[in-house]
């Protein structure tokens, strides 16, 4: 096992024993192999630095490198975006850790070395977050390395493997450059996103939203406070944030533009899908602490007289998402709210049972205009998971579930 902080710095030398210089900066190229160091940077006082790749590397050890080519073999430097510089992109660095779901400072990297076809080839196989890692950046160059090493083992270790790791980075074109996976980032739980992002800096966070899909960027961004919200969203491009917010139920979308000021929401409202945005605006003219600005507008709607396997054939040839679904509205011919289905009961009855038989007593549905105190009521008194909201004309035209009681009570504690 070898350490970064014992590579960077040590002394080169060609195949003849020839002094060449002190190793600068290691690469990794994340396009190529995710984990070898392709590159090493050499310094050689005031001559042009060299590069020196993987297979003309002879053998590693702390503080000595040696070459299996002679000087004049080795390519002058000349700097690639598409690098990793370990000492440079990583050392003292916040990182990700994704399978412990926390933000993480750099204190070292752990490498392993693999003779192949002659050379020597080095890679990264874990990130040291812990004590031992600090400790040896503190002594390096001070005390030997094996006195070093004799310390740290004394010492509790806390390490990441390199597969764990998710890179932050906030400048997006070397981003794309890097091809940096967010694929572990992305399976977090949009509340532990939010937690990471709550953690970094405002030019880290965009750099994050930047590398997830846009349905996983609008979950995440869901969950942070409605102060992060607007900082994130007001630092996107306008279509960006369009296509991000599209992503999000009505609800969250009407009230996350509602936070932005005027000009942001009217160019983000207007790269928005039509349909979406007609959607948007018309939850936009509801009052904040009324039913309507509560409500979500996707629900399922279906005759009183329609039978349980029917339904259920409606829900699956449109795809709705089970999590989109508490109650299923009845209505009847006049399109006036005629009664709520539990999604439990759809379970447990017969196929051709009447939606009117599942009804669920007594019918409760609230105004749009109504209070936002008086729908808490109603939640607390019938113990609800969901309400249906109408208009004056008793049309139903969205829901209120517990989880927007609950968002709407907390942000007011």
């Amino acid at each position: 096992m070898l350490h970064a902080t014992e590579v960077i710095g040590a002394q080169t030398f060609d195949s003849l024993g020839n002094y060449v210089g002190r190793i600068k900066e290691i690469f990794v190229e994340p396009a190529d192999q995710p984990n070898r160091v392709a590159r090493m940077l050499i310094g050689r006082g005031q001559y042009r630095p060299l590069v020196a790749r993987y297979d003309q590397i002879a053998s590693v050890v702390p503080g000595r490198i040696g070459l299996t080519t002679d000087e004049a073999a080795l390519d002058l430097y000349r700097p690639n975006e598409a690098w990793l510089a370990v000492g440079k992109d990583l050392l003292d660095q916040q990182i990700i850790d994704t399978n412990g779901r926390k933000v993480v400072r750099v204190n070292d990297i752990d490498l392993s070395d693999h003779r192949t076809n002659g050379n020597t080839e080095l890679r990264i196989t874990q990130v040291d977050v812990g004590l031992p890692g600090a400790v040896r950046r503190l002594l390096q160059g001070v005390v030997p390395p094996m006195a070093i090493r004799r310390i740290q083992e004394k010492l509790p270790p806390r390490k990441i493997l390199w597969e764990f790791v998710n890179l932050i980075e906030p400048d997006p074109l070397r981003r794309v450059k890097l091809r940096l996976s967010s694929q572990k980032l992305a399976a977090l739980h949009p509340a532990d996103i939010a937690d990471i992002m709550e953690e970094l800096s405002p030019d880290e966070r965009q750099g994050l939203i930047g590398s997830l899909d846009e349905e996983t960027a609008a979950e995440a961004i869901s969950e942070l406070d409605k102060r992060l919200q607007t900082q994130v969203m007001e630092k996107l491009d306008p279509e960006q944030a369009a296509h991000i917010i599209e992503e999000m139920s009505p609800d969250a979308a009407a009230d996350l533009i509602a936070s932005l000021d005027s000009e942001t929401s009217k160019e983000v409202l207007g790269e928005m899908e039509h349909r979406e945005a007609h959607e948007v605006e018309q939850l936009l003219k509801f009052g904040p602490d009324t039913a309507g600005g509560m409500m979500t507008t996707e629900i399922v709607v279906v005759s009183e007289d329609a039978t349980r396997g029917e339904v259920v054939d409606y829900i699956r040839f449109h795809e709705i998402p089970p999590d989109q679904i508490d109650n299923v509205v009845l209505i009847n011919k006049d399109a006036a709210i005629a009664g709520t289905v539990p999604v439990a009961r759809l379970l447990l009855s017969g196929s051709d049972q009447r939606m009117s038989e599942l009804s669920f007593e007594p019918l409760l549905s609230v105004k749009a205009d109504a209070h936002d105190k008086d729908v808490f009521e109603l939640f607390d008194k019938y113990n609800l998971r969901s309400l249906t909201v109408v208009s004056r004309e008793n049309h139903p035209i969205g829901a209120i579930t517990v989880d927007d009681v609950v968002n709407r009570m907390h942000a007011r504690m």
